[in-house]
């Protein structure tokens, strides 16, 4: 494995490339991947994206989504995508089974020359290059520093710009998450050169709520609870989603409220999934509290400082009543 943060892009001229990035890809996980797609198509024609499901309503406005693969409902054509890579670029994410069981599984079975660009603490160790650094709020910049740093950067053009602007602002709360710095908005600056609608970017990702997922919305408020004067969690059954016509997408930022409160410094979003038989979960922190270390532990999840993701297979209420009884193991969270 060896450590970059420039790649020669030179050699990978009319190389077959595949994109590929985390299951339940959010915004920055698609930003990176079309961004990187995009750029990529200027030096081969032989790139491809592929995903392992599909991706939420809010980011299909995104140029060329339609031509992602998704590898739950075209598994034909994401497999050849697959195979026939001379080079795969995984970005986003820091381990195989983060694609899901059925991609992750397929793809640690081939042999390309692997990229990995990623912020996520712990990476596994199965890429041949790796560009590994979890300082950085995103992919997106990430990707972004890359070709910065080659001979290729006056390629950058409108549409990368777009993609990877979308996942910097994502991934940074719209620019108000701590690993927001000012070298990100220096080259922020670079993308809104090209002549990006950042304001047309933030109406697509932020102001197209339906009905239902407003309503969902108003249901979760209402589930707001607190474990102590320093946590809360929200949660969401089965039967609550489907009641709201529930679709993917919807629930994106929904953990972020149960952080809102003053006090809190850690919060919780459990969503039941019936058709993987798991509780997924979000957790969030301010401050010094490791959720990362936390979702690692109790929740074979994990992410990062301030931002991380768990599972259970037990049910709803059962895995809410672990989660009381974690807090407890943790003082910093129970004492006033």
């Amino acid at each position: 494995m060896e450590s970059i943060k420039a790649i020669n892009f030179n050699n990978l001229k009319n190389k077959k490339i595949t994109i590929v990035t985390h299951k339940n890809p959010d915004g920055d996980a698609i930003g990176s991947s079309m961004g990187l797609y995009f750029f990529l198509k200027k030096i081969s024609p032989l790139v491809n994206v592929v995903v392992p499901n599909e991706l939420p309503e809010f980011l299909k406005w995104m140029p060329d989504t339609n031509k992602i693969l998704v590898f739950e409902t075209q598994n034909r054509q994401a497999k050849a995508a697959l195979e026939q890579a001379e080079v795969i670029f995984c970005l986003d994410f820091n381990a195989m089974h983060r694609m899901g069981e059925d991609m992750g599984g397929f793809v640690q079975k081939l042999s390309p020359a692997f990229y990995l660009i990623d912020h996520h603490e712990m990476p596994d160790n199965f890429a041949n290059y790796i560009f590994s650094d979890t300082s950085y709020g995103s992919t997106c910049e990430m990707v972004l520093d890359v070709i910065l740093k080659s001979d290729k950067s006056d390629l950058i053009d409108a549409k990368i710009a777009t993609c990877l602007y979308t996942g910097i602002v994502t991934d940074s709360g719209s620019f108000r998450f701590p690993k927001t710095t000012a070298a990100t908005h220096e080259k922020v600056s670079i993308l809104l050169q090209t002549g990006i609608d950042n304001a047309a970017i933030h109406n697509q990702l932020f102001n197209g709520n339906s009905y239902n997922s407003l309503q969902l919305l108003g249901k979760a408020l209402q589930n707001l609870q607190m474990v102590t004067s320093k946590v809360s969690y929200i949660a969401l059954s089965h039967q609550e989603l489907n009641e709201f016509h529930y679709q993917k997408g919807d629930t994106e930022s929904i953990v972020n409220y149960g952080l809102s409160i003053k006090g809190v410094i850690m919060t919780a979003f459990f969503m039941e999934n019936v058709a993987e038989k798991i509780i997924k979960i979000s957790f969030r922190s301010v401050g010094n509290f490791d959720v990362n270390q936390f979702a690692r532990k109790h929740f074979n999840g994990g992410g990062h400082k301030n931002a991380a993701g768990g599972k259970s297979t037990l049910s709803l209420s059962e895995t809410i009543l672990l989660f009381q009884q974690t807090i407890s193991q943790h003082p910093e969270l129970c004492t006033s």
